[in-house]
């Protein structure tokens, strides 16, 4: 490339000047133009599309080098009046670096166009098609080192290192190597409804994709946060983009321009596609399963409510998903209650006639008294909006189960656990100064069946937001994942008060539940399943990992809501005894209750049982310890079929009769019922 320099009457060196310089050139390699603050001249390209503010212009002697973008974004307010896409031009101008952000990363641009002249009209414009050319799935930018939610996080950007791109393995790059080019993606799916006021969008075209769950969105999976995916900008003819779309719905082919917008990727469509199709049903069927109001098969759903207030609109909505949908569960887990006045500053804390709408509501369409405990914050300490008090709380059907020796801490009481093990409180706040401020405190509870036979503790979940965040497209790498420190410490003090409960009793049934805002595979969680002892029920139930899912954020489906169960519970849980409820992520936005899905799960918190020396059990878990009178301890299950005594129990049989007549303190301290075949084995007494 050559370069020639000149000199002022009063001897001060002007910007380098680029004679008849390519588009290829100016774009370069690597994200800075190696002609940045260079003034150019005798470009020649091809008017491919008009903005408000500009246009986008092509070369028309391209390079061989897919690194390299063809296109290049001319700015200007006052150029192009007298210009029409299809026109071949040549000008004079300078190469600047643009961006509105310093968390976002530069576009490259013409600017001071000048000498413009029009060479021919009417030229031929034909659009790149994605799909030929397809973006990486998995990884954003080779500065993330494999994980774009990795710790530590924004240690390098962009801007600084200035990579050389590789498009066929990072996203960011295979987009950047496309900035201000003409495209046509065919085959558009949304990704759900609009991601803004403005009626942006996020969608992915006829290629390669990965993490596709059943509903067609892209669900984040292990180091795979869907890179393949691009923004429907504003369309540049001023029209505007649908705003009826949902999660899965199929739109028109897009035409349209690849630019860098306020830290993503877009297309913008040179006109806004429509809606050809939307995904049926509209909604998820329930649940296969019901609470029976026996400790074997209680139901516990988790929901983020959003903000709920009394009078809110959306009580009808929560009570049908509540109602219908999680099929009126024995517990609830809710995060996201607000006080009796919203979020008028007022300092009032009581959040008694917000629930007591709820429950309320609920009673009249189900007949079931639902009750409801809390712990009222202390005024603004908690995070949410101002005002707002936001809380965790539990709704339970009293007539299946109950508090367990109720003692309920305030705002300033931290729970403890207790020789039992029993809480200090119940329910009441775990809370570790400065670990949760401004942030909300996770509430514990101790439970038992009406019966009594079931015992069982619950933690209620609502960890630090994301806010803080940067773009998973911006300039810091890895991207900013906010809160995770402050997640990272609600970890180590939420495990370990569960671990706890477990070292006093490795068969204690624990439930932990509700919005961690946090990913499975990422730091914070991974530390707290190691620290707590409970296992994923994702995980243990067998849920495919692009299923799991309860809310949407730009390009992807997420799950920031989770259910972990201790052992005792993991052992029996079914595989298709827990769902992730898509009520608000396929909806309609109308009928959106929530930025978050419910979800539900049959839970068997009945561990033990007593009966004496000869007995009848009715076995109603995939296991449990029997303890007879005669001090001996007894294992079972019923997975799939079993001896007993040489005596075939049947595949998938129940009900066990047991004859222990002869069983002494010096004989076995363990009965084993195994899965075996057709032929009879005799149990080892050894």
């Amino acid at each position: 490339m050559k370069f020639s320099h000149s000199l002022t009457a009063f001897g001060l060196i002007l910007a380098p000047l680029a004679s008849a310089v390519a588009v290829a050139e100016i774009t370069g390699n690597k994200y800075l133009s190696p002609l940045s603050r260079s003034a150019f001249a005798n470009l020649t390209g091809l008017v491919t599309a008009k903005g408000p503010n500009g246009l986008w212009i092509r070369s028309t002697e391209p390079d061989d080098d897919d690194r390299t973008s063809e296109s290049v974004y001319l700015f200007s307010r006052t150029v192009g009046a007298n210009l029409t896409a299809g026109d071949i031009i040549t000008l004079d101008g300078s190469v600047t670096e643009y961006r509105s952000s310093t968390d976002y990363l530069y576009l490259t641009e013409i600017t001071n166009p000048r000498n413009i002249q029009v060479v021919s009209k009417g030229n031929p414009i034909e659009p790149v098609v994605l799909g030929t050319r397809s973006p990486p799935t998995e990884q954003y930018s080779g500065l993330d080192n494999g994980h774009v939610f990795g710790l530590p996080n924004n240690v390098s950007r962009i801007s600084q290192v200035n990579p050389r791109l590789e498009p066929t393995m990072y996203g960011m790059d295979f987009f950047e190597s496309l900035s201000g080019e003409l495209v046509t993606i065919k085959g558009v799916t949304a990704l759900g409804r609009q991601a803004n006021r403005f009626g942006d969008q996020c969608v992915y075209g006829n290629w390669t994709v990965t993490g596709q769950n059943s509903r067609g969105g892209l669900t984040v999976t292990d180091r795979d946060s869907n890179p393949e995916t691009i923004l429907l900008g504003s369309p540049l003819d001023g029209t505007s983009n649908p705003n009826t779309t949902k999660l899965g719905d199929s739109l028109t082919d897009i035409t349209g321009i690849v630019q860098y917008n306020f830290g993503f990727y877009s297309i913008l469509p040179l006109t806004a596609p429509s809606v050809q199709s939307s995904r049926s049903p509209a909604l998820p069927p329930p649940p296969g399963f019901k609470s029976n109001g026996r400790c074997n098969h209680l139901s516990v759903a988790d929901y983020n409510i959003e903000n709920f207030t009394p009078g809110n609109s959306r009580i009808p909505l929560v009570v049908e998903h509540i109602t219908t949908y999680l099929r009126a569960p024995s517990i609830v887990f809710l995060q996201e209650v607000q006080d009796n006045s919203g979020a008028t500053n007022d300092g009032i804390v009581d959040a008694n006639l917000t629930l007591s709408d709820l429950t309320q509501a609920l009673q009249e369409r189900t007949g079931i008294p639902y009750d409801f405990v809390d712990v009222d914050p202390v005024n603004n300490a908690d995070g949410g909006q101002p005002g707002g008090n936001i809380r965790n709380a539990y709704l339970f059907n009293p007539k299946e189960v109950r508090l367990y020796k109720p003692n309920p801490g305030s705002s300033t009481d931290a729970n403890a656990v207790l020789p039992g093990p029993s809480l200090r409180f119940n329910p009441g706040r775990i809370d570790a100064p400065p670990v949760f401020t401004s942030s909300r405190k996770p509430l514990v509870a101790q439970w038992e069946t009406l019966d009594g036979k079931g015992n069982f503790f619950t933690v209620n979940v609502h960890w630090t937001s994301k806010g803080g965040s940067s773009s998973l497209q911006g300039d810091p790498r890895p991207p900013v994942n906010g809160g995770i420190d402050a997640r990272n410490s609600q970890a180590n003090v939420t495990g370990t008060f569960i671990a706890q409960i477990l070292a006093q009793d490795k068969n204690a049934a624990v439930i932990a539940a509700g919005d961690f805002n946090e990913f499975a595979a990422v730091e914070p969680l991974e530390r707290f399943v190691q620290i707590s002892g409970l296992q994923d029920l994702d995980v243990v139930s067998g849920i495919p990992e692009v299923e799991r899912y309860t809310y949407t954020f730009g390009s992807s489906q997420q799950q920031l809501d989770h259910i972990y169960v201790s052992p005792a519970i993991a052992q029996s849980v079914g595989k298709k005894e827990y769902e992730h409820v898509h009520v608000n992520t396929w909806a309609a936005e109308e009928d959106v209750a929530s930025d978050h899905d419910p979800s539900v799960a049959l839970l068997n918190v009945y561990t033990n049982v007593e009966l004496g020396s000869n007995g009848v059990l009715f076995l109603e878990s995939s296991s449990a310890t029997l303890s007879g009178n005669d001090g001996l301890a007894y294992s079972l299950g019923h997975d799939s079929g079993y001896f007993l005594q040489g005596i075939w129990c049947g595949r998938g049989v129940k009900r066990l009769a047991f004859d222990f007549t002869g069983l002494g303190k010096d004989g076995a301290d363990k009965l084993s019922c195994i899965p075996d075949t057709m032929e009879q084995r005799h149990m080892g007494l050894g």
